[in-house]
């Protein structure tokens, strides 16, 4: 049975890849525009996102450190603390210096989380591939193995069919011949043929 062999496509490949730099760039873009609408020096739009942001990181470490430690909402939560903390600095601040550092460490931190989920998810195809390498092998021996076997049995069956064809015409031939005893082959353990009787009817 052939496994199927399913190809992830490139575009699939870079989305996943490029999706940190997309998202902490959406924010910051949604930042400025933030900025840009009257969120500059707005002392309750600051509070606003540093409370949102210090809920995401409460709720992060009680999901790391709590009894069930779900490391994917844990993760969900860090990473909205601190899209929560970009967003309101690059909404609260002057110019774009200090946004774009925090981007570049949002991203930065970004990537080293999603560095180490990437390389689960590859050792686990790995592990995968090799698996089903593993299956794929031991199925094409068994069928090999069974394929000699059975062309084997076939070419002894033929060939003790052929052998028994040529005792039959040898015993055939040799009852033609004047002398010929069957009780000497009976004596022996060969079968008795049908032509026995007759020649002993004939006698009698």
């Amino acid at each position: 049975m052939n496994e199927q062999i399913v190809a992830r496509h490139w575009l699939a490949i870079i989305a996943s890849k490029a999706a940190p730099a997309v998202a902490t760039s959406t924010v910051l873009i949604l930042a400025r525009i933030w900025n840009a609408n009257g969120a500059q020096h707005s002392l309750g739009n600051a509070v606003l996102m540093t409370a949102l942001s210090l809920a995401a990181g409460a709720a992060g470490v009680c999901a790391s450190i709590g009894r069930a430690g779900d490391p994917v909402i844990a993760g969900t939560a860090f990473a909205a603390s601190g899209g929560l903390a970009l967003a309101g600095v690059a909404g609260y601040a002057n110019g774009l210096s200090l946004p774009l550092l925090l981007w570049v460490l949002t991203t930065a931190i970004a990537y080293g989380l999603a560095a180490r989920y990437w390389r689960t998810d590859r050792r686990e195809r790995i592990t995968y591939e090799r698996h089903v390498s593993d299956r794929r092998e031991e199925r094409t021996h068994i069928e090999r193995v069974e394929t000699i076997r059975g062309t084997t049995q076939i070419e002894v069956a033929r060939t003790g069919a052929a052998y028994a064809e040529q005792l039959a015409q040898a015993l055939i031939t040799r009852a033609a011949l004047p002398g010929f005893d069957p009780g000497a082959l009976e004596a022996v353990g060969l079968p008795q043929l049908p032509f026995a009787d007759s020649s002993k009817e004939n006698r009698a």
